[in-house]
């Protein structure tokens, strides 16, 4: 998992990163307008990324780990769809574009950030980064999404709810020494 900047984390003397995360009272979560998405069912997502993948190969995807503090736990920040479909904030990256401009580039279009399981027979490679939050953030969410706090202990190996890239994340981040901080 790679890291989106190094302002807020340092190294312990075991060698594992440290990351401080912040309440999820500390944050403000307001509505957009919401995301058109392309394919109205599974079954046309699957089939526009079979296209796609023959045209143009290897798709490449960024997402955000997002963790905030609720009741003196880490918690994920998940975007949900349809109330059955959890997904973390990212996308796919255009053509050139570099890991962090496009990560940078979705988390704008899906949150407005500002400092106020089939087989398939394409390929595709998803990088995830821990993006550390400063103290306070504003996220604006499409209408027609929700962002939930889910607690990671509730996301750990729960592949038939959040899916096996979610799923491993709280093993991603054993690596980390997290650090809750009161505000």
């Amino acid at each position: 998992m790679g890291d989106d900047d190094e302002h807020n984390s340092s190294s312990t003397d075991e060698g594992r990163k440290e990351v401080d995360i912040y309440p999820l009272s500390c944050y403000y979560f307001g509505p957009k307008e919401a995301i058109v998405f392309k394919d109205e069912t599974v079954s046309d997502r699957i089939t526009r990324m079979k296209s796609n993948y023959a045209a143009y190969g290897l798709r490449t995807s960024v997402e955000a780990v997002l963790l905030v503090e609720l009741f003196k736990h880490p918690h994920l920040l998940l975007l949900q769809l349809n109330n059955s479909i959890f997904k973390l904030p990212g996308g796919r990256l255009r053509p050139g574009e570099t890991d962090i401009d496009g990560l940078r580039r979705k988390l704008s279009n899906k949150l407005s950030a500002s400092r106020d399981g089939n087989e398939t027979e394409w390929e595709e490679c998803t990088k995830l980064f821990l993006v550390r939050l400063p103290e306070s953030r504003k996220f604006i969410v499409p209408e027609n999404l929700k962002l939930l706090a889910v607690p990671l202990s509730q996301v750990h190996e729960n592949h038939k709810t959040y899916g096996t890239v979610i799923s491993g994340v709280p093993q991603l981040l054993s690596k980390y020494s997290i650090n809750i901080i009161d505000i």
